[in-house]
């Protein structure tokens, strides 16, 4: 169907409100981007849900990034978007200003260069991210042990989509349906959420993130919800198989273990993080348990509520006030997958 039509079928919809959880961040910035909220019926609601990694990550892992950032002779490695995420005193960005090494990574390929060229530094590397991105640091550690790098190691906050979606599924009734996010169904595979679908009666679509992909995810998840379809559709079979990617899911098992994990404005979630496996826990630098990663959020944050789809960012009183993606209060304003920045950039 072409996706003029798509959207005429959207914006014709007139059955009973139906709220549609878009779990990834992308896929918020994507519809934002192309406009696709002004293209459908209002009782199409798109809720924004909790795939943005930075966003989830509790104020405590930046306190410890920040510690050791601050410490002798380390050096802390960080993709751009955690740079600047407020803790409970310092973001990496405001330690870097009173001293702290702080590298600002554009791939680990260069963290380990630098760490082969400076072996007695040490080189700490906050890994945070879903299942996307965990291969990547399974990868990055078997380069390690066959260089034979003693000098890396990782803080992890990694974090897995299908617990957490258990957990909206049974506090958040009012989600109807699911766009489930396509890059980590790239890993895990559009089959990991048929669970889900199932136990809790709701569709899921796994779309891709052009507009047109978009339209038709929102489209079969319309009508799934219609006749009642508790069930998976796969509609981005250029990028997802129903299995997943074995391989790297094997390499991920080979380093990680699922635990409990903490998230923002959730708590403790059972099974929701990956840690290092025992063998490998050498290359640890302190990870947080789920136990130590207690609630500490700037005073009016309301980031938890964001992440969960029951306020929009414009309804939280610190939105484009107190805060702004220049002075950010909290997570999800500094993203480029946090709702509040998607907010901000393209909401008028």
């Amino acid at each position: 169907m072409p996706a003029s039509d798509l959207a005429a079928a959207l914006r014709d919809y007139r059955g009973e409100e139906l709220r549609i959880m878009e779990v990834c961040g992308t896929h918020t910035a994507a519809i934002f981007r192309h406009g696709i909220k002004n293209m459908i019926s209002p009782s199409l609601r798109l809720i924004s849900g909790p795939g943005c990694p930075v966003c989830v990550t509790p104020a405590a892992y930046i306190d410890r990034a920040v510690e050791l950032a601050l410490e002798e002779g380390v050096t802390l490695a960080t993709f751009g978007d955690m740079i600047k995420v407020p803790g409970s005193r310092l973001s990496l960005s405001e330690a870097k200003g009173e001293g702290a090494d702080v590298l600002l990574m554009y791939s680990l390929r260069e963290v380990l260069e630098q760490a082969q060229a400076h072996p007695a530094r040490q080189y700490v590397v906050a890994a945070v991210g879903f299942e996307t991105t965990a291969p990547v640091y399974a990868l990055a550690l078997e380069q390690i042990q066959r260089a034979g790098l003693r000098n890396v190691r990782f803080l992890t906050a990694l974090r897995r989509v299908i617990p957490v979606l258990h957990y909206v599924c049974r506090t958040d009734s009012g989600i109807g349906a699911f766009l489930a996010p396509g890059h980590v169904s790239a890993v895990i595979g559009a089959d990991a959420f048929r669970p889900l679908a199932r136990r809790y009666g709701r569709p899921f679509v796994v779309g891709g993130f052009s507009g047109t992909e978009i339209l038709r995810a929102l489209y079969a998840l319309m009508r799934m919800a219609q006749n009642g379809t508790a069930d998976v559709l796969n509609a981005y079979p250029s990028a997802v198989r129903a299995e997943g990617n074995p391989r790297a899911l094997a390499c991920v098992e080979k380093y990680f273990t699922p635990g409990a994990a903490a998230w923002r404005g959730m708590g403790e979630i059972a099974d929701s993080g990956y840690y290092l496996r025992e063998e490998y826990r050498e290359y640890d630098a302190g990870s947080l348990p789920a136990a130590a990663a207690a609630e500490n959020e700037p005073d009016g944050c309301q980031c938890g509520e964001v992440i969960l789809g029951r306020i929009t960012p414009p309804e939280c009183p610190l939105f484009r006030r107190a805060c702004t993606p220049m002075h950010a209060r909290g997570p999800c304003m500094v993203s480029a997958e946090g709702a509040c920045g998607i907010w901000y950039r393209y909401a008028v």
